[in-house]
């Protein structure tokens, strides 16, 4: 953090971190009510994996759109709209009496929280410097780490306890809370009554002292699509976000159905590789990263080291293909998914480092509808997998595979952590 220098933008940085765990707390409801919904609904692996996916696939078609949208209204008022979507979203999958009902409760999720992280890399962007950017990115992005770390095993005594309904109820009613919270915190640093002198200087500084790309035009949608940059963060944070979604719609699951755990034990086992990622996001993707960077090391070079490194842990999900225990399981499961979070802060601070400051949003709208098709593939396709095979063994060698690709993107396509050089007389902004 910046000597001295005062604390307001910390205030946003934590906000946007609490929006993530209130709705990955939403997402993470589904698959603790796994068996629930099996009882209610009498659905298959198979049906489970396209109900998972339901979100992502709503949510991902909004990707594109609303980066354009972002870009051009703001983070305040979209946000405010995205949050009042997804708690009615939680509210109406607690009300529904039929599978088709929750199906469209789970793609009005998606609509909801569609604008959540690119808002967050926009937001981060304008209130942070380049230094500060991967811890401020770290407490938003190891949220929803935590929300498996804490939900599971909470949604999971409360669903236990009182039932899968009421369990989507409490995650809407928290939402609507967060919403009150959002409404009365968040500006934009030229809006903020409250910011001091000493801040503003600071932010206005860093956006002097940022490369001229930084304020360059902004480019459209085209443009940033045909870039190898743009290519290669999208290929390697696909593959990150379908180990993800991998362990969040399954490891449940995995643990009772191919280790012979309990239920209530399934969902206390779960936290424990969560909390250790959220763990690794915190302390080498957001702290370590500034620290190097504050004190003078090559910052492209500490970022594409961790980026690298961690996304190379993830090949820890080959380890569980053959655990037989659940410690065993639980300790490659936890390399991996903490690999990927200390990855994961860095890849989120890139759309701020490489695109024009008026086309962050759309860069993050472009890497998070590839994250999302990579999380609906995962979750399909397990169910599958699972079904065909009664093992998890093919679904994380799969995976593995992926995440080798995206290793070679980020090597080959991303290069340097740099702004982009392109010549946008071709590109009109979108």
């Amino acid at each position: 953090m910046t000597e001295g220098a005062p604390r307001r933008r910390w205030r946003i940085a934590w906000l946007m971190g609490l929006g993530v765990l209130v709705n990955y707390f939403d997402r993470v409801n589904l698959s603790v009510s796994h068996g629930a919904l099996y009882t209610a609904f009498g659905i298959s692996d198979v049906a489970f994996g396209y109900l998972s996916a339901a979100y992502n696939w709503s949510y991902a078609l909004c990707q594109l759109p609303v980066g354009v949208v972002l870009d051009r209204f703001g983070v305040r008022r979209v946000q405010r709209i995205g949050i009042f979507i997804w708690s009615m979203a939680s509210f109406a999958a607690a009300l529904t009496t039929n599978l088709t009902g929750f199906f469209a409760a789970r793609l009005l999720l998606g609509i909801g929280e569609a604008p959540t992280f690119p808002a967050n890399a926009k937001a981060i962007g304008v209130w942070f410097p380049a230094r500060e950017r991967s811890f401020a990115t770290s407490l938003t992005d190891a949220a929803a780490k935590a929300a498996s770390a804490i939900g599971v095993p909470l949604l999971g005594i409360l669903l236990l306890r009182v039932g899968w309904r009421w369990s989507f109820a409490a995650t809407g009613a928290i939402s609507l809370l967060y919403l009150l919270i959002f409404w009365v915190v968040y500006r934009e640093p030229e809006e903020d009554a409250e910011l001091t002198d000493a801040e503003r200087r600071l932010i206005a500084e860093t956006r002097q002292n940022e490369p001229p790309a930084a304020e360059g035009p902004a480019l459209s949608l085209g443009a940033l699509l045909k870039q190898r940059k743009v290519i290669g963060l999208s290929l390697g944070f696909g593959s990150y976000n379908y180990v993800f979604y991998l362990l969040l719609t399954w490891l449940p699951s995995y643990l009772s159905g191919a280790l012979h755990i309990d239920l209530l034990h399934s969902f206390l086992y779960t936290g424990a590789p969560w909390l250790f990622a959220t763990a690794t996001d915190l302390f080498i993707g957001g702290l370590l990263v500034d620290a190097l960077v504050s004190r003078g090391w090559n910052a492209p070079l500490v970022r594409k080291v961790v980026l690298v490194a961690g996304t190379a842990c993830g090949l820890g999900i080959l380890g569980a293909s053959y655990a037989h225990t659940a410690s065993s399981a639980l300790a490659w499961i936890s390399l991996s998914i903490g690999g990927l979070a200390a990855a994961a802060p860095v890849g989120w601070s890139i759309p701020a480092l490489i695109a024009p400051r008026a086309s962050v949003g759309k860069l993050g709208g472009i890497v998070n509808f590839v994250c999302q098709v990579s999380g609906i593939t995962a979750q399909i396709l397990t169910g599958y997998i699972v079904r065909a095979t009664h093992s998890y063994a093919l679904a994380f060698s799969i995976s593995a595979i992926y995440l080798l690709l995206g290793i070679a993107g980020y090597l080959v396509l991303l290069g340097r952590i740099e702004p982009m050089k392109v010549k946008t007389a071709h590109f009109p902004a979108v």
